[in-house]
């Protein structure tokens, strides 16, 4: 007796009666990718048992394709961050960078006023001022005691260092607040961007629930086929 046979309806071949499966019978997403090669097929068309597991097959590959694509995305977002907030970060260096003369100025004398060479320096020219007028010019030089041109010389000194290392701490503070406020944006954009990662990382790991459950569906078709076949 000669075995019952059919033909395909996607590739128009001869497969064995037993081969024959209803498109009916096939998982969505299995399906929706055979209409994509083969837009004629419908429901009521039938294919050949391998044929379908070589789509199945496509299937599960085509997922484990997908799902690697979506783990790459979510490290270009993390790398977009990270630049992003590189940026913000380097903008207050841009800012610093752009000082007025009286402020490079103010700068440079408080770091003066405020160093061990500027005590040492300034305490030698008085040990000499005060030596020179007391003992060398006998106590009647250009300033003899009670040295009243160098207490003038200190009053005056002392009225226009203050006024300038106040301009430098001033601008300090300002330069400190804009710190703080880069400090700030930085912080609040790794708060909005870790609450995104979150939610994408939730949305993929629900859409990877999804289609590992299809899936699962897809290879026990696939191995209820084999014991059919087994049994038959």
């Amino acid at each position: 007796m000669k075995n019952q046979t059919f033909k395909s309806d996607i590739s128009k071949a001869e497969f064995p009666e037993s081969e024959k499966v209803s498109c009916k019978l096939i998982s969505k997403p299995v399906f929706l990718l055979i209409r994509d090669e083969h837009p004629q097929i419908s429901q009521n068309d039938h294919i050949a048992l391998s044929e379908l597991n070589s789509y199945r097959q496509k299937y599960i590959l085509s997922y484990l394709s997908k799902g690697s694509g979506e783990l790459n995305n979510l490290e270009s977002i993390v790398q977009q961050s990270l630049n992003d907030d590189e940026s913000i970060v380097s903008k207050l260096n841009d800012e610093i960078n752009t000082y007025t003369f009286g402020q490079r100025i103010a700068d440079k004398v408080a770091t003066f006023g405020g160093s061990w060479t500027f005590i040492i320096l300034f305490g030698v020219i008085i040990l000499l001022w005060i030596g020179s007028n007391t003992f060398l010019l006998n106590n009647h030089g250009f300033d003899p005691y009670p040295f009243i041109l160098l207490n003038l010389v200190l009053s005056c000194l002392a009225a226009l260092q203050a006024p300038i290392i106040m301009m430098s701490q001033n601008r300090q503070e300002d330069k400190d607040r804009e710190r703080a406020r880069n400090d700030y944006m930085v912080n609040l954009k790794s708060e909005l961007e870790i609450r995104m990662l979150h939610e994408k990382i939730d949305h993929l790991m629900l859409h990877q629930q999804q289609e590992l459950i299809e899936v699962q569906k897809v290879q026990m078709d696939m191995m209820s086929d084999i014991l059919r076949q087994l049994k038959n």
